[in-house]
């Protein structure tokens, strides 16, 4: 390739025109390798993502089923605290019969001081059982309070 400068213009024409394909060639060559990169990254991108997205669905499934368990214990829970608290109320209601028991024997220092009260008040022999501390089958009642019962409501 000659000096453009001589006067021939159609060799510096040919060779403006070769110089400027090569360049057009190289730039398409560029630009075509340049889209595949963008091609694989985004597919990259895509597959990173489905990834991520099977990952958080496990996690999100772990997090439900772990939510569920706590679930069902605390409604078990619940219900056995609600036992508890009627066997409290139960036993609350039992130890003040007791306690007024108690203070009745130790006011009256454990006899009747009124003979005539006792013989004009009529006690029923079933009605004494419970009312007697010494009652040994009043004492070992059973509570009646169940989880069973309490998880009907």
């Amino acid at each position: 390739m000659g000096f453009c400068g001589s006067g021939i213009s159609l060799g510096c024409d040919e060779e403006l025109k070769v110089v400027m394909d090569e360049r057009k060639r190289k730039r398409m060559i560029s630009n075509r390798e340049s889209a595949r990169r963008s091609r694989m990254k985004k597919v990259k991108h895509f597959h990173d993502l489905s990834a991520k997205m099977a990952q958080l669905t496990n996690q999100n499934h772990q997090l439900l089923t772990t939510l569920n368990h706590t679930t069902q214990r605390y409604f078990i829970l619940e219900a056995q605290n609600s036992v508890l608290k009627a066997q409290v109320a139960e036993l609350s209601h039992r130890l003040h019969s007791l306690n007024h028991i108690i203070d009745f024997f130790n006011a009256t220092n454990g006899v009747f001081e009124d003979v005539d009260f006792a013989s004009r008040t009529f006690i029923d022999p079933a009605l004494d059982n419970i009312f007697n501390p010494f009652n040994v089958s009043y004492m070992n009642q059973p509570i009646i309070a169940s989880a069973e019962a309490m998880l009907q409501y």
